[in-house]
């Protein structure tokens, strides 16, 4: 798209005032309540809310619900909880940097690394728990968007297009490599396969609190790119002219991405759709404006985990689907209706 089209596009979005968007954000936030209220309180297990509030504030007396509560229940959810807000984030910092509306954390290579890592980490050193992949993931997240970025960078640095292409080329080369081991080692492949559909469960809170510097950072460092997205969505040449530092926008962007999406990837899975479809669903109520599309894409993040992970325990109780399976099945209608209806401004 052309910069004066890019323009066009911002000036012909509909305007929406700071108290709407404030409004909005509120009312995400009582959502974000609402969809932790269902997490905990829902479930395969059928507990009365009597008995989860007592779970959770130490006077009941079952010591069975008191362990679902307490080991399994509450656990997911605040994972869930910090992965959708991460991802969301992610996201919408993605698609501003490269200006890409499909972008999501496949695209930098994140999914594909942090995958190799844990692929490497079952096969050669023999790690079997969720909680054992938190680093290997993070780890592989990190190189990969790395060597994308350095791929992509030319003279004058890496560019939207060069940052997609580099992207699908190392995306591509390491599932050739994830592919080749999972053939060659059944053993593996059992164990990598219930991790890389994208599930909350058999992970702990000491994952979340080891994570927590990294996610923190993260956040922050997105949050204050908002200006900067709005810039660049402009193209280079004018960000330039209005006296912006592409280049170390771009570094910048990267660091934030890499943190946040190697965090979420290591403790969720490779998720698919919840950092793709979430800019989407914000530019519907913020408008092409970054500074707001960051922030709402986390509460808005979080609720579609959450709430995919409660929905998977209910529709195939007694037993359970995975989040990442209900991401996708919820996530890919609601993407299509909005790039059919253009709803949302993409640029």
């Amino acid at each position: 798209m052309t910069t004066a089209a890019r323009t066009a596009a911002i000036r012909s979005a509909r305007p929406r005032g700071s108290a709407g968007r404030l409004l909005g954000l509120v009312a995400l936030l009582l959502a974000v309540l609402v969809a932790v209220g269902a997490s905990l309180f829902l479930g395969s297990r059928s507990i009365d809310i009597a008995s989860v509030a007592g779970a959770l504030f130490g006077t009941g007396d079952d010591a069975v619900e008191q362990m679902v509560v307490l080991s399994l229940r509450v656990p997911r959810t605040v994972i869930g909880l910090v992965a959708g807000a991460a991802l969301g984030l992610a996201g919408a910092l993605m698609q501003g940097l490269t200006r890409n509306p499909l972008a999501d954390p496949g695209l930098l290579g994140v999914n594909s690394g942090a995958s190799l890592a844990v692929v490497a980490a079952i096969a050669l050193f023999g790690v079997s728990t969720p909680a054992g992949y938190v680093w290997f993931a993070f780890g592989g997240a990190a190189l990969a968007a790395v060597l994308v970025y350095v791929v992509a960078s030319g003279r004058s640095g890496p560019t939207p297009l060069s940052l997609t292409l580099a992207g699908a080329a190392t995306t591509a080369v390491l599932t050739s490599f994830i592919t080749l081991v999972l053939l060659r080692d059944l053993d593996t492949l059992g164990q990598y396969r219930f991790w890389s559909v994208g599930s909350l469960v058999g992970r702990d809170l000491g994952s979340v609190a080891t994570l927590a510097p990294f996610l923190v950072v993260g956040a922050v460092t997105a949050l204050l790119l908002g200006a900067s997205l709005n810039g660049l969505a402009l193209g280079d040449d004018l960000a330039r002219g209005l006296g912006q530092r592409v280049g170390l926008t771009r570094v910048i962007s990267g660091v934030a991405i890499i943190l946040l999406c190697g965090s979420a990837t290591s403790l969720a899975g490779p998720l698919v759709f919840v950092g793709l479809v979430v800019p989407h669903l914000c530019r519907r109520f913020t408008g092409p404006d970054y500074r707001w599309i960051l922030v709402y894409s986390m509460p808005l993040g979080a609720i579609l985990l959450v709430l995919a992970d409660t929905i998977g325990r209910l529709i195939a109780a007694p037993s359970e689907l995975e989040a990442g399976i209900v991401v996708a099945l919820l996530g890919a209608p609601v993407l299509i209706f909005l790039v059919r209806r253009n709803r949302a401004v993409i640029r």
